[in-house]
């Protein structure tokens, strides 16, 4: 056994990147403050080739430095728009007919382990602040809420991570 090398991966470049099918997903950061995550959103991003990654209100965009360090120049090959808002964008994505999902613990929620991503054409999926989850005001404006099971002591994963696990999943159902 050996490790591969770069070349022998076979990836595409930012060109092609461009021009590929993508996974009906678009990505939305309510809010994230830590630069390193939202640098981790578009390297995920990447990774799983979504639509694209909507970032709202205090949520910093490229170029930056701090992003790039986790980034590793993926926000040159995912798309992205800025609004100063989630309310906006939530309103974007809905006249443009996606359905609207955040990943919260909430009175509602759906485990991950049950939710049916194949009924969905075009998703949203919404993404809180590191300490205060999805914003209020966007919170009746949600078709669906997904929760991820815990099963430890602490009560949330890092909002990153989370991603990861939720792109992992819809990855799963979708190539089904």
């Amino acid at each position: 056994m050996r490790k591969l090398k770069n070349s022998e991966l076979n990836r595409i470049n930012i060109e092609d990147f461009k021009k590929a099918d993508k996974l009906p997903i678009i990505v939305v950061l309510d809010n994230i403050r830590s630069l390193n995550n939202i640098g981790s959103f578009f390297r995920t991003g990447d990774a799983f080739r979504i639509e694209g990654i909507y970032l709202c209100g205090i949520t910093a965009t490229p170029p930056h430095r701090e992003i790039h360090k986790t980034a590793l120049g993926s926000t040159e090959s995912v798309e992205w728009k800025y609004f100063d808002t989630t309310v906006k964008a939530i309103s974007f994505l809905k006249k443009n007919k996606y359905s609207v999902i955040a990943i919260e613990q909430t009175d509602n929620s759906i485990s991950l382990l049950e939710y049916n991503f194949k009924k969905i054409q075009k998703i949203a999926l919404i993404f809180g602040n590191e300490i205060k989850g999805v914003s209020d005001e966007a919170l009746p404006l949600f078709d669906e809420c997904i929760e991820i099971p815990q099963f430890g002591t602490k009560h949330s994963l890092n909002v990153s991570v989370s991603a990861g696990i939720v792109l992992w999943q819809f990855l799963l159902q979708h190539r089904k």
